[in-house]
């Protein structure tokens, strides 16, 4: 197939899964979009999507389960916090020519796959400010010593839960030698928060990939996109971006746990519930502390489940 969407997902996020394909298929109701089994708990968010949205899951999972054993090896079994993180890695061998790939803490507020347009120019897209954070959450400070990248190629480190790219550009061999790589050179990353494919896949890209684009810089300065910027003004059930006047692609809760008071709760309710004709359950129903205040939040709560 062309292109495409990739999500991982199981049982224990079917809430955020759903959220996040809802708001996919609003702006986008062709584009196809494959999940990713995160672990062997996935039957029913499986059935779940396919019903409503046809979402397919990935078509080889023994491929999956050898490739992320072999990856978890590579530094050792307890090593990562959250080793299934690295299944995702399947994108790369799939039947989309083109993909992008969301985490599912992730709403979207455009047609998303749009901006797949872009991998005729470029192998690598991200979207997000995360090289303004510095290296924090992916090397340390001794690929600066050792003169691993140059500060150019540091402003290219990108999140991990918003990326595109083609098909085999990167082999499966390509990915195990990196982690040899890598596994040699622990020093290299930043751990310290539990993250686990995201310093690795942004040194492999770094590396392997030099036609990258940041989406951010696509257009002059685009839009933030992280559910911990607070000066996001709403637009309906979409936000803001004041700072560039531009309308948010995406939100992503990135290190954030989506509950009642969080950040832009409202916005994730409304997109959890936008097809469900009975609406959130009564003890999802704690209003958020929000800039639209409580009454405007349950008016809008209201058209968006009615």
């Amino acid at each position: 197939m062309e292109r495409g969407i990739y999500i991982t997902a199981n049982d224990k996020v079917m809430d955020h899964a759903i959220a996040c394909v809802n708001s996919i298929r609003l702006y986008d109701p062709d584009t196809p979009i494959m999940m990713i089994p995160y672990n062997d708990h996935y039957q029913g968010i499986a059935q779940k999507l396919k019903q409503d949205h046809g979402v397919e899951t990935y078509p080889d999972l023994a491929f999956i389960e050898r490739l992320s054993q072999k990856l978890q090896a590579i530094f050792g079994s307890d090593f990562f916090a959250r080793p299934n993180q690295f299944r995702k890695q399947a994108c790369w061998f799939g039947p989309f020519e083109k993909f992008l790939y969301i985490d599912t803490d992730v709403v979207v507020f455009s047609k998303i796959s749009r901006w797949l347009d872009a991998l005729n120019d470029y192998d690598f897209l991200c979207y997000d400010y995360q090289h303004k954070g510095g290296i924090t959450n992916v090397f340390s400070e001794k690929v600066v010593e050792d003169k691993i990248f140059t500060e150019i190629e540091l402003q290219d480190i990108f999140n991990g839960g918003f990326w595109a790219s083609k098909k085999e550009l990167i082999t499966e061999e390509d990915l195990y030698e990196v982690f040899r790589n890598c596994a040699n050179h622990p020093d290299y990353f930043d751990f310290s928060q539990k993250t686990s494919d995201q310093p690795i896949i942004n040194y492999m890209v770094l590396k392997r990939l030099p036609k990258r684009l940041n989406l951010v810089r696509a257009d002059g300065k685009g839009p933030g996109n992280w559910a911990g910027m607070s000066h996001f003004e709403y637009s309906d059930m979409r936000l803001v971006d004041p700072k560039v006047q531009k309308d948010l692609d995406y939100l992503h809760w990135a290190g954030i746990r989506i509950e009642a008071g969080c950040p832009y709760w409202d916005i994730w309710l409304h997109y959890r519930y936008l097809n469900d004709s009975e609406g959130p359950p009564p003890e999802v129903l704690n209003p958020p502390q929000s800039k639209k205040g409580v009454k405007t939040w349950l008016r809008d709560l209201k058209q968006a489940i009615s």
